[in-house]
């Protein structure tokens, strides 16, 4: 059977890109550097890692056995939106190549937009902009925002039944669930799923909730649950982490953001008070999976966090490229 492969599928590397010194990172790329090398340790303890980096000197410290280089130009660090996308076809694992285009024009993305073209054994690439945060699924399903996916920078005049069609033919879902609600305050995405609602498992979704009737989120993360009530899946809220201000900007910290791999979950964290209680829901949530909690206070800077820098891979290293 044809499908969109889901996070939790037995996985064969995570993709990372290493920030450097030309990328916004440059303010804070010491702790940037850190935080990424705690992430792909933390992967490299169950699987391959593939790192990308432009710099030599912000991975020369790396070492492991589940490490895989490759060195590659690049604009920034957010893996999850211009990575390649999984689908099974006859049971073999292929990877589609989108178009990336600086989250509707927001940022510069030329390299970015090349770089699993480069990198990868691709089995087709599309002239049609779809970021890997914006979509979520449990094989059959897809989960998006229409804040995202109909914004008129990405693929506009398509209509949104011109683009479900598409992506029920290209992604073999069988159907679109589309959140009309739902927001972080600093997200430059416009709104992408994996900050607000995840699947699991096939049958349940977590998602953001707000309890603070003073929090700007408060009413559009209500309206947002009132639609994920009409669906069929079994649904568990995630606390909102306490509001993380820098430069006077209130940065987009959420659980949802989340990363699965194999026989562990990395966890997203703030030094918030309401970290621990979201580590014991994640617990039983992934029983059989380890909970392995990474400080995402430096990432929430740039505006993502632990899922955003990250990309899953079903199908052998043998896929890159190595010329």
């Amino acid at each position: 059977m044809n499908c969109l492969v889901p996070e939790w599928e037995k996985q064969e590397f995570v993709q990372l890109v290493f920030p450097h010194k030309n990328t916004d990172w440059e303010c804070c790329l010491k702790e940037a550097v850190e935080t990424f090398t705690e992430t792909a340790y933390a992967i490299a303890g169950y699987q391959k890692v593939l790192i990308c980096y432009e710099d030599e000197n912000t991975i020369k410290h790396l070492k492991h056995k589940n490490f895989i280089f490759k060195k590659v130009k690049n604009n920034d660090t957010w893996t999850r939106d211009f990575g390649a996308i999984s689908v099974k076809i006859d049971g073999e694992v292929k990877l589609l190549d989108f178009k990336f285009n600086g989250w509707g024009l927001k940022f510069p993305s030329n390299y970015d937009n090349l770089i699993s073209r480069k990198i990868f054994k691709l089995h087709k690439s599309y002239n049609f902009v779809l970021e890997g945060g914006s979509i979520d699924t449990n094989g059959e399903i897809l989960l998006t925002t229409t804040q995202c996916l109909l914004e008129e920078n990405r693929n506009y005049p398509m209509s949104k039944e011109e683009i479900e069609k598409f992506l029920k033919s290209e992604l073999f879902v069988k159907e679109i669930i589309w959140l009309n609600h739902g927001f972080l305050e600093g997200d430059d995405t416009d709104s992408h799923i994996d900050t607000l609602a995840r699947f699991v498992n096939k049958d349940t979704i977590v998602y953001c909730k707000c309890e603070d009737k003073n929090d700007i989120h408060y009413e559009e993360l209500k309206k947002m649950e009132k639609e994920l009530k009409k669906t069929k899946f079994n649904l568990i809220p995630l606390p909102l982490p306490s509001p993380k201000i820098y430069e006077g900007e209130r940065l987009p910290a959420t659980y949802a953001n989340f990363l699965i791999i194999n026989n562990a979950v990395l966890l997203p964290v703030y030094e918030d008070k309401k970290d621990k209680y979201v580590y014991d829901l994640f617990c039983e949530i992934f029983p059989e999976r380890e909970i392995i909690p990474i400080n995402a206070n430096v990432l929430i800077r740039q505006h993502g966090s632990i899922h955003c820098i990250s990309k899953e891979y079903f199908n052998e290293p043998e896929q890159i490229i190595t010329k």
